[in-house]
């Protein structure tokens, strides 16, 4: 379901990009947002506390005196008060009957009260001004559109020796600020959103840019083109994962020639037992058939070559096998000394082919191990095969078995040679890569080494190779149980 309703989007909705772009601007307009309420739930109230407070501190002198003074003794209190509060100051009598209005200390005349009057109107309709003549002082905000633009003062004073009231109206003179910081805010807003959209579509193409690469070199890849680079030169996880990608396209190039090589290798191997079956089985048909000696000789030839063949096949599908993980391991106890000398015994003929004798040695005539027997034969084999194809005609070949550390055993294939290069000692254990160096033999199938490897790892046994005093040591070690 997902799926469908992501094709049914349109594919700009579906680009990283745009994803990006929409990211960094929610990020935009949330600090929009955030500036918007801090600017009228916090810096607005603030504002106006501190208008409020400041006209407090001018009328505070003047309040304190009305508790001890009346009105007619100065009449010139009242329009100081006005003054003071920087607003309109209007007295009202205990009959809600208004005596005097005065506007930042200029008395009004109340016959001609016009602009003034509105607040006055406003004023006596309030709940506060009932209040007010019940004798209770008050304080109140005036607000519109949800801002604060007055407040209101209501206070009981002695006026010709009676009981009045003294409202004072101030109307902030911040209001006009309050209103050009919305404005600039607006303004802000707007801009600040258009260069972030503008920005945050040009760093989301940036950082999408060696992405694209990426997936182009690795689509290249995917084509057989091994050639394919990323090519980015950064040093952040992007330039690791570039370099990853060349160093895939290098490996995947090397395994391309090398598979290429195999191929004909093993094709040609294939080819020679199977022209020699054939040859010889017409030899045989033909000529050889009345000559038992010959005819015997003739079909020892051709079951060699049959069973060679076979090996080649045996050892191609067992590797792909394993590789798989479609062969499990069947371990039990068995004596590596039997398995050592029963694969010396069957690699001897192909040895003394060329003038090569192989030794076997051991420390212990029963050295008990926990594996595959059948698959740790198939190690020996490839290995004493491997030292076959590189000795030199009538040298010696060594399978020794010697003690190793943690109650375990050494098991090492040593012939003379040319010392593998360093920097071959790890691939030579690749698939479809021959160790060493050609030099015409081709005893195995060019994948012992890989075999060998897969079979040792599955066993969780420690191999490697070296090479000393003229010597090439290919060794694993094995666990005594």
């Amino acid at each position: 379901m997902n799926m469908l309703r992501n094709k049914r989007l349109p594919r700009i909705f579906n680009r990283m990009v745009f994803r990006l772009w929409l990211i960094m601007m929610s990020l935009v307009l949330f600090s929009a947002a955030f500036m918007w309420v801090v600017q009228i739930f916090l810096f607005e109230r603030n504002y106006a506390n501190a208008a409020l407070e400041e006209t407090r501190e001018r009328m505070r002198p003047i309040l304190e005196s009305l508790h001890s003074e009346s009105f007619s003794s100065d009449d010139r209190l009242l329009s100081h008060l006005s003054r003071a509060a920087g607003g309109e100051l209007m007295l009202v009598n205990n009959d809600g009957e208004l005596l005097a209005f005065y506007n930042n200390g200029h008395s009004i005349d109340l016959n001609t009260l016009r602009e003034d009057g509105r607040i006055w109107f406003t004023v006596r309709k309030s709940h506060e001004y009932q209040q007010m003549l019940e004798g209770r002082p008050y304080e109140k905000w005036e607000k519109a559109g949800g801002r604060i633009f007055a407040f209101e003062i209501g206070i009981p004073i002695r006026y010709n020796g009676q009981q009045c009231y003294a409202i004072l109206h101030n109307t902030l003179q911040l209001h006009t600020i309050l209103e050009l910081n919305r404005r600039q805010l607006i303004l802000l807003t707007v801009v600040l959103t258009a260069a972030a959209s503008i920005l945050s579509a040009l760093l989301s193409r940036q950082f999408t840019r060696p992405i694209y690469a990426i997936k182009n070199a690795i689509d290249r890849l995917a084509k057989n083109d091994f050639s394919a680079k990323a090519g980015l030169k950064r040093r952040d996880e992007l330039g690791d994962l570039s370099q990853s990608v060349d160093e895939l396209g290098q490996a995947l190039k090397r395994v391309d020639v090398l598979r290429k090589e195999v191929i004909a290798n093993v094709s040609h191997e294939l080819r020679s037992p199977l022209a020699i079956i054939a040859g010889y089985g017409e030899m045989v048909r033909d000529i050889d058939w009345k000559e038992e000696a010959a005819r015997e000789e003739d079909l020892n030839l051709i079951i060699e070559e049959a069973n060679r063949m076979s090996e080649m096949v045996n050892d191609i599908l067992d590797y792909s096998l394993l590789q798989s993980g479609y062969i499990q391991l069947k371990k039990d106890l068995y004596n590596l000394c039997e398995i050592a000398q029963s694969e010396v015994e069957h690699c001897e003929k192909s040895a003394a082919e060329h003038g090569i004798s192989i030794h076997f040695r051991a420390c212990l005539p029963e050295l008990p191990i926990l594996a595959d027997a059948l698959k740790m034969s198939q190690v020996l084999r490839n290995l004493l095969y491997n030292a076959i194809n590189h000795t030199p005609d009538g040298h010696a070949i060594t399978l020794s078995i010697d003690p190793a550390p943690e109650n375990g055993f050494r098991v090492s294939v040593i012939n003379p040679g040319e010392p593998i290069p360093e920097e071959d000692r790890q691939i030579i254990w690749e698939r479809y890569q021959r160790s060493q160096h050609e030099n015409g033999r081709r005893h195995g199938t060019g994948i012992g080494l890989s075999i060998v490897s897969t079979i040792l790892e599955a066993h969780g046994m420690a191999y490697g190779v070296d090479c000393q005093d003229g010597l090439t040591i290919f060794w694993f070690e094995v666990l005594a149980a």
